[in-house]
């Protein structure tokens, strides 16, 4: 497969083409950047390109998109006229109606759309979606999501925080990863309701807390937090709760703790893992070893996606809009003091 990079200069986008060169199922078929000097500094011998339209005059199946949110719908919708299979950085836009649209494309156009919700395939969280398969901790009964860091000291630009080309605060940045863990774990989410507060950073439209409840069509429910107020540092977190037990995941550090029983107070057995391979590689190494495998575990579920291959973990178009509807939502929920009940979409069909 011939894949293209827009962005591939930025820490993520280089760590995408890398990906792409490392899979010996695709090729680098070109890059584009803000500046030539900075397209052609990543693309590794590939054309290098600043104009859209040349860049998807090279011949290629499909593109990675690892643009700022607020450039990315003008590029998705070229991409998708132009015939090509998009995987999309999140937030898909930072908009709802722009999200729709890029959508509605992906739909018209017949192709794919991938959303970037690579921590779905952390080993932590890749456990915790393995247990509740699998059974060990009974039916699911509740869930509690946690996205997490102390602010905005973790931005190089404001386009990452500001709401006009962000999306909005804590529920677009380090939340939208456990908004659509949520979904990933526990099913579609049909309504929520929840409470945002901005009284720390003060950044106009972008919340530095959002506190919901998730329900799905079946009722359960899940308790939901982002924040770029929590002192302690960066956690994401889930814990899922079932009539036999437990299973929590967490990063960083990433760890997770399997609580099971024979029946609902009976006898705990506990399992933890502690993941001192990854610790060790990180502390040695950088964050960044453990975000470039999941990279590559969603570049195959990506290659998979275009094939008709069922069963992958990859987040389609309808998981990139549930999670934009969702960050939309909330702080319309907390302006109104009612729910906000959305529409079943279930996976994307191309």
């Amino acid at each position: 497969m011939r894949i293209g990079v827009i962005g591939a200069a930025g820490k993520i986008g280089q760590m995408r083409v890398a990906t792409i060169l490392a899979e010996p199922r695709t090729e680098l078929a070109a890059v584009m950047d803000m500046t030539m000097e900075k397209a052609r500094e990543f693309a590794n011998g590939a054309p290098a390109f600043t104009d859209l339209d040349a860049f998807l005059a090279v011949p290629m199946d499909a593109v990675v998109i690892s643009t700022p949110a607020f450039v990315r719908e003008p590029i998705c919708l070229a991409a998708f006229k132009a015939g090509l299979h998009v995987l999309s950085e999140k937030p898909l836009a930072p908009t709802l109606e722009a999200s729709r649209r890029i959508l509605a494309a992906a739909k018209a156009a017949g192709r794919h759309l991938g959303a970037g919700f690579n921590m779905r395939y952390y080993p932590a969280f890749s456990y915790v979606k393995d247990v509740i398969d699998s059974g060990q901790i009974g039916e699911i009964d509740h869930l509690r999501i946690y996205g997490a860091h102390d602010g905005l000291h973790h931005f190089a630009h404001d386009w990452e925080y500001r709401a006009e080309k962000s999306g909005g605060g804590a529920m677009w940045d380090v939340g939208i990863h456990m908004t659509d863990m949520a979904r990933h774990l526990m099913g579609e989410i049909t309504e929520v309701c929840g409470v945002a507060t901005n009284r720390v950073w003060n950044v106009p439209g972008s919340e530095d807390n959002a506190m919901a409840i998730f329900r799905s069509p079946s009722g359960l429910a899940a308790t939901y937090h982002a924040t770029w107020t929590d002192w302690k540092g960066y956690m994401s977190a889930v814990e899922v709760y079932g009539t036999r037990g437990m299973v929590r995941g967490q990063y960083a550090p990433m760890e997770n703790l399997l609580i099971t029983m024979d029946k609902p107070g009976g006898a705990k057995r506990r399992v933890r893992k502690s993941y001192f391979d990854i610790k060790l590689r990180e502390k040695l190494k950088s964050w960044k070893t453990t975000a470039l495998k999941s990279f590559q575990d969603e570049l195959s579920d990506f290659i998979g996606l275009v094939e008709g291959r069922e069963g992958l973990r990859i987040a389609d178009g309808h998981a990139a809009l549930r999670a934009v509807e969702i960050a939309t939502m909330v702080p319309e929920s907390s302006r109104t003091g009612l729910p906000v009940k959305l529409e079943n979409l279930g996976p994307m069909k191309v």
